[in-house]
């Protein structure tokens, strides 16, 4: 069975990339270009409480996220945002930042509120499509 924090980020559909313990997500609102869901596989709803697996693995994936996300988009700073208030199972907003706009599939990608804390509820407005193509772009990214 789904959880809601899974349906509400688009899973399966925005799946990224699936490891042992943990799920990326490509999410949905881009407040920068390649914003990520990274979400714990397991049943709890307290980061301390998740198996030490998981945080063994976790290492692993912060390392590849922010190579990846490098080549891909140069992006100048990377933020983790762990706020699970209404979306309760352990999960982080990954947020590469960017100095200057950003184009991807003919669209601009702004980071309104560099070099701030982010902009979170000016996503970016981006068509189906451009984000059905970042989701294909950084599954092929992170294949490698």
């Amino acid at each position: 069975m789904l959880s809601k924090t899974l349906k509400k980020f688009g899973y399966p559909k925005t799946l990224v990339k699936e490891y042992k313990n943990w799920l990326i997500l490509c999410r949905g609102g881009q407040i920068t270009l390649g914003c990520l869901i990274l979400i714990c596989k397991d049943q709890t709803n307290a980061f301390s409480k998740i198996s030490s697996k998981s945080f063994k693995e976790l290492e692993k994936i912060i390392q590849e996220t922010e190579l990846k996300l490098k080549n891909l988009f140069a992006y100048d700073k990377i933020n983790y945002l762990m706020f699970m208030m209404h979306d309760p199972e352990v999960h982080f907003h990954i947020i590469p930042r960017y100095a200057s706009n950003k184009k991807f599939a003919g669209e601009i990608f702004k980071d309104i509120g560099w070099p701030k804390t982010p902009d979170w509820p000016k996503a970016n407005d981006i068509k189906k499509e451009t984000f059905e193509k970042l989701i294909k772009k950084l599954k092929s990214e992170f294949k490698k």
